[in-house]
């Protein structure tokens, strides 16, 4: 074998130079901007701003005040008007278009406020309805911190329309959860002086401590729609790190008692589906009805800590996921939107490592909620002839949650469920049954805590979880016998909370049978048994894996118009969350900075302003240099209220060790990539978007281009109308088909050039009787179509050329017959190895119709159609037509639910 050593060196040294010479130019980069941060840092706006008290009054046992939106009652004469509103955007500290007014009272069950909102053009009020939480049109929106923590808020936010909204607030504002539906009651009014509205706020919906005299943290807030205005009682700098801390305070509760919360609430579902018959199968006769029931139950143990139960629950979602395709081999996130999981969720959030920089895996997380009740995951073996009778989900038998925040600081957190065995049912032609289990009792476990310390400007916080299952049979070895992850985070703020230091630890352990542990470790995630990976190899007599990861980041988001982020984060090659959380991938070390700008004050041309530079670096714990990646990028929010974006990528390093799916790593060629996006006036009746961005690698050997455009037209105030298409075209000479152990005695990791089309369109209607009676549709066609051709092996995966990383076998090697490709390297006639034609087109329909009447406080009745259709279609076919021919004319999987539910408040 001939090897000019002397060319190979200088090649390599030229390699060598050309990196420092990039990480050269990326830290002369960062020092720059670092420099201009510190410069400028200034620049501050902030001053010492003075916290305003309301000074309430306790009513007497005949005063309460009738909830009609009128302010005539006597007991409103009791208190002072809280005004003196300002400007909080678009000009913040300066007076407001419309001035407001409110007063508050309470009883020992309630808390009344009532609120003025002046308009000179009473006629031009915006009036707009939707389903509750909507926050359309004019709105007035009343925030409470009970606990005058600094960090904790529950919001009630009412529209001119009547429509109510509220949410709770929590991490000082940054996280709100608006799927929080307590009980109150509010009515509005208009008059010829603007509108008012009158509030009900039951204390037991609230948490606050037992003191004798209590203070609270007290904001009101308005929007003044016509001009896209807020406005609020206590003044609200644009450059202050938080929300909630910001409050001003509310005084003069006295002798109020922590009203312990108790209600009950069952419910009974009937459905009926209906579906096309496949003959011969008993199990797919064409339809299919069930009627079930349940109980829920709110029982406040203390004012603070509440325990919600649920027995034989209904956690069928409402709202069908969207159409997805990834053909990266890694799991797709999709949001949880059941209600018992949604609610409180923020307290049992441990985000692994999320940024304002991106790009660092932020949707990984301990706790996934929808690992519970997840499809079941083994499917039986099966003879020719043999019909199978698949279970769709696994029920869960009940589960109780335990959650709420202290007077004192502690945030708790509690949840226990068990999920139910599930087994299919197999029958042969003669009919015979047998059962096979493919989803085992499981229990799952989470326990969360948080204390605030410091003032509130400290917090330190624990997780736990544990997913244990009952004695699984051979068919289902493949899962672990039990997990467990815990976790240990951290946040300190300084200087008003302007910055802050925080991060996070993790640990986690699975153990199952020796099956099991190698199918973790030969897993997507993990992949131990890359063949060129000499920190981790697959060991096939491990019974357990334990792995970490963590997170560690520094800041500054208030005083003056610069932020900043930088941090690190690591994953080990071990850490393994899926079995109850959500992990894409391990074995990663990631460096990330994000310094942003942004202006404070309205021009003649921009409301707002803000300009962001981001960098990212990572690595394998095998100490290979994996990805380098510099974005730079802009918004705008103009004075028509238009909002615009754009941002630029640069990738100058970029290695893959999952993209060969257990093959050697792979190098992928630099690229660069753009977005850019452009809303209208969202005030408008009918208001445009469109986003669009591309990649492509510098020597074209990929490249992509997606884009989304649509709109949104409101003609009266109830009805709502939407559809956005979007189109992606993807190009890739090297995407990834399969790998062959042996052929001509070596591996050969199969990729091919794909041209990906994806085509879809969401369409929403909303139309809104009432705000307790609305009407909702929700439809989207998909198609994807995948066609591939320039079959190849990698055979150099680290070379810098493209052409050079890999051998394209010739048409020549090449034949295809009954759906099947055969390779013939050496061209002697015999088959090397074959593989099934990878084309693809994967069409897919699916609507949600909901009819939702909430027919009194709390309790409501639904009405469900869901559709489905999904097909194979010719990946021959154009997009238009295979998607018409493959949704039209098709028998529709329909499912219909009628769900009613009556709250019983004690």
């Amino acid at each position: 074998m001939n090897c000019n050593c002397s060319q190979k060196g200088r090649s390599l040294q030229y390699q060598s130079n050309q990196k420092t010479n990039q990480v050269k130019q990326a830290r002369l980069f960062l020092a720059l901007f670092l420099f201009s941060f510190f410069l400028h840092a200034q620049d501050s706006t902030q001053v010492e701003v003075p916290k305003k008290i309301y000074m309430t009054q306790p009513l007497g046992e005949e005063d309460h005040p009738v909830i009609d939106g009128v302010l005539d009652d006597a007991a409103w004469n009791l208190v002072e008007w809280g005004d003196d509103f300002i400007e909080q955007r678009p000009d913040e500290n300066t007076p407001p278009s419309h001035q407001t007014k409110f007063k508050i009272v309470y009883g020992q069950k309630s808390l009344y406020i009532g609120i003025r909102c002046y308009d000179s053009e009473p006629d031009k009020i915006v009036k707009r309805l939707s389903r509750r939480d909507g926050f359309e049109g004019d709105w007035i929106g009343v925030f409470i911190d009970s606990y005058h923590d600094k960090r904790t808020g529950f919001g009630f936010i009412v529209s001119a329309a009547g429509v109510k909204g509220d949410v709770l607030e929590s991490n000082n504002g940054s996280n709100e959860d608006d799927s929080w539906n307590p009980i109150w009651y509010v009515a509005t009014n208009v008059d010829d002086e603007g509108w008012t509205a009158e509030m009900r706020i039951p204390l037991s919906q609230i948490k606050f401590g037992n003191e004798e005299d209590q203070v609270w943290g007290l904001q009101v807030m308005r929007r003044y729609f016509r001009d896209e205005e807020r406005s609020v009682w206590q003044r609200l700098p644009r450059d202050v790190a938080g929300f909630i801390s910001e409050f001003g305070e509310l005084h003069g509760l006295k002798n109020i008692e922590p009203q312990k919360q108790l209600e009950i609430q069952p419910y009974t579902v009937a459905k009926m589906e209906t579906y096309e018959a496949e003959a011969g199968n008993p199990f797919r006769d064409g339809s299919d009805n069930d009627i079930t029931g349940g109980l829920d139950a709110k029982i406040g143990i203390t004012n603070d800590l509440t325990l919600d139960l649920t027995v034989h629950p209904d956690f069928g979602q409402v709202d069908a996921d969207p159409s997805a395709i990834a053909l990266d081999g890694f799991q797709i996130f999709f949001q949880e939107r059941r209600p018992f999981f949604v609610e409180n969720k923020n307290i049992f959030d441990f985000s692994i490592s999320q940024s304002e920089a991106g790009n660092t895996f932020g949707s990984d997380n301990i706790f996934y909620s929808r690992r519970i009740g997840r499809s079941p995951q083994g499917y039986p073996s099966t003879d020719d002839g043999e019909y199978v009778d698949q279970p769709n989900n696994t029920p869960l038998i009940g589960a109780a949650k335990f959650s709420g925040k202290t007077k004192n600081g502690w945030a708790i957190g509690v949840l226990e469920s068990v999920t139910a065995q599930r087994q299919a049912t197999i029958i042969n032609g003669e009919g015979d049954r047998r059962k096979e289990m493919v989803e085992p009792l499981t229990n799952y476990f989470v326990g969360r805590l948080q204390k605030d310390f410091n003032e509130r400007n400290s917090y330190i916080g624990g997780i736990f979880t544990a997913v244990n299952r009952e004695t699984l049979p051979q068919e289902l070895n493949f899962l672990h016998d039990a997990a467990f992850t815990g976790g240990l985070d951290f946040k300190h703020q300084w200087n008003n909370r302007d910055w802050y230091v925080g991060g996070n630890i993790t640990m986690s352990h699975v153990k199952g049978s020796m099956e099991a542990i190698t199918n973790t470790q030969q897993s997507i995630t993990h992949l131990f048994n890359r063949v060129d990976a000499d920190h981790v190899s697959v060991d096939t007599t491990r019974t357990s894996l334990t792995g970490s990861g963590g997170n560690l980041q520094i800041g500054k988001i208030g005083n003056g118009h610069w932020k900043f982020e930088s941090g690190a984060t690591f994953r080990s090659p071990e850490l393994e969350l899926n079995d109850i959380g959500f992990q894409r991938q391990a074995d990663d070390i990631r460096h990330y900075t994000w310094i942003g700008y942004q202006t404070l004050k309205p021009d003649k041309t921009f409301r707002q302003v803000g300009i962001n530079y981001n960098h990212w670096t990572a690595w394998d714990f095998g100490g290979n240099h994996n990805y380098m990646q510099f974005n730079t990028n802009s918004w705008q929010n103009w004075k028509g209220n238009w909002f615009t974006n754009a941002g630029f990528n640069y990738a100058v390093v970029d290695y893959s060790n999952f993209a060969l799916r257990g093959g050697p790593r792979l190098r992928n060629s630099p690229w660069m990539s753009f977005w850019n996006s452009i809303n209208t006036d969202n005030r408008k009746k009918i208001r445009f978007s469109f986003f669009h961005n591309g990649r492509k690698a510098i020597d074209n050997s990929f490249k992509s281009y997606y884009m989304e455009g649509g709109f949104v037209y409101q003609p009266i105030n109830a009805l709502r109308i939407s559809a956005y298409p979007s189109l992606e075209i993807n190009h890739d000479r090297m995407q990834f088909i399969d790998n062959f152990d042996d052929v001509n005695g070596s591996p050969r990791y199969l990729n091919g050039k794909i041209d990906q089309r994806t085509l879809s369109m969401s369409f929403r209607l909303n139309y809104t009787i009432n705000p307790n009676l609305t009407i909702q549709y929700w439809g989207q066609p998909f198609i994807s179509r995948g066609r591939y051709g320039e079959f190849k092996h990698v055979s150099d995966p680290l070379a810098k050329g493209f052409e050079d990383r890999f051998m394209q076998y010739s048409d020549a090697q090449t034949s295809f017959a009954d759906g099947t490709y055969s390779i013939d390297e050496n061209l002697d006639g015999v088959t090397d190895f074959s593989f099934d034609d990878p084309d693809f087109s994967f069409v897919q329909f699916r609507s949600n119709l909901v009819i939702r009447w909430e027919y009194i406080p709390g309790s409501e009745i639904f009405l469900v159609w869901s559709q489905d259709v999904t097909q194979s279609g010719n990946p021959a076919d154009g997009l238009l037509p295979s998607l018409g021919d493959n949704i039209f004319g098709q028998k529709p999987h329909n499912i219909f639910l009628l769900k009613a539910t009556y709250r019983f408040v004690l």
